[in-house]
């Protein structure tokens, strides 16, 4: 049993049982719902309840078309159901099942193209609408990269910046940040924070990536230390896919070296342990990033109870 301020979760799609879908994933011209969706998601919580996992990030499709500027018949849905998802938000409370979304890396507060961004502003208040509708604490967030540098970074960053107070209230208050692995380091997100106030998502692989001139320790510590003390922050870690590719050259199947940006599908328990330490005794939760989702979790959690690899308790 892990201890509440060490939660495990994973994201989205459920590997470990068949037949338990993240969201409708219908095409708009059959008439995806919120209401299906929102099926699915009890069962996902049902079945997180019965394996003791207590963090869960939902899709970032979990309303289907929701701020598709074309497809205005679909935008009412997060009022249209709003009493549903409040009890729905209830179980998850109840069961202590933290929640989150992370929209895709199409979604950006920093582009250059002012439409873009007015985009992005939507998409972020309409997750943070879903939130606020499942009324669920501060903790449950959405999470968002920083995007493009387009050959200036700090007018990008800048632009993030600007675009920030243009949120909703709701969008404001959940929106976290979060390093990348080739452009934005826990440095430039510490700057964007204290531009914004707005929190960071440590991301462990990125960082190995992209590291700038912080170590692990710090950067990591740096992060968790944006976050209120009566709101536990989250992490995201994964292992980098080690094993070979099998990639198509010259129309033949050939194998070519891994990618370290690549999730390996298990997460390395002496890996994760070691960051553990690393981070200190700060209390946090971990989103894992692993191919196998749910299995890989269950895994790294017997794993590290077998290997006797938990920190103790507050170290």
């Amino acid at each position: 049993m892990i201890a509440v301020e060490r939660r495990l979760g994973f994201a989205v799609k459920v590997a470990g049982r068949e037949g338990l879908k993240s969201n409708d994933a219908r095409r708009w011209q059959t008439g995806p719902h919120l209401r299906t969706s929102m099926e699915y998601l009890h069962q996902i919580l049902d079945y997180l309840d019965e394996i003791d996992v207590r963090m869960y990030r939902i899709s970032s499709d979990f309303v289907p078309y929701c701020t598709h500027p074309d497809l205005p018949q679909f935008h009412g849905q997060i009022s249209e159901c709003r009493t549903g998802l409040g009890e729905l938000g209830r179980i998850a409370r109840e069961r202590g099942i933290r929640l989150s979304l992370h929209p895709s890396q199409y979604v950006l507060l920093s582009a250059q193209d002012p439409a873009i961004n007015a985009k992005g502003i939507a998409d972020v208040n309409a997750q943070a609408e879903l939130l606020d509708a499942m009324e669920q604490g501060p903790e449950a967030v959405v999470i968002l990269h920083l995007g493009g540098s387009y050959g200036d970074k700090p007018s990008a960053m800048a632009r993030f910046a600007e675009n920030f107070p243009r949120l909703s209230e709701s969008g404001r208050r959940r929106l976290v940040i979060e390093n990348d692995e080739t452009i934005y380091t826990v440095q430039d997100c510490l700057r964007v924070h204290e531009m914004t106030g707005v929190r960071l998502i440590f991301d462990h692989q990125h960082h190995l990536l992209n590291p700038g001139t912080m170590t692990m320790r710090d950067a990591v510590r740096a992060a968790l230390a944006t976050w209120p003390a009566e709101v536990t922050p989250k992490v995201h870690f994964s292992s980098p896919k080690m094993d070979s590719r099998v990639v198509i050259k010259n129309k033949k199947e050939v194998t070519a070296p891994p990618l370290l940006s690549q999730h390996a599908d298990y997460v390395n328990p002496w890996e994760f342990a070691n960051f553990l330490r690393e981070a200190g005794p700060t209390p946090f939760d971990v989103m894992l990033e692993a191919k196998m989702k749910d299995a890989a979790l269950l895994k790294l959690r017997a794993d590290m109870a077998r290997l006797r690899l938990w920190p103790a308790e507050g170290g």
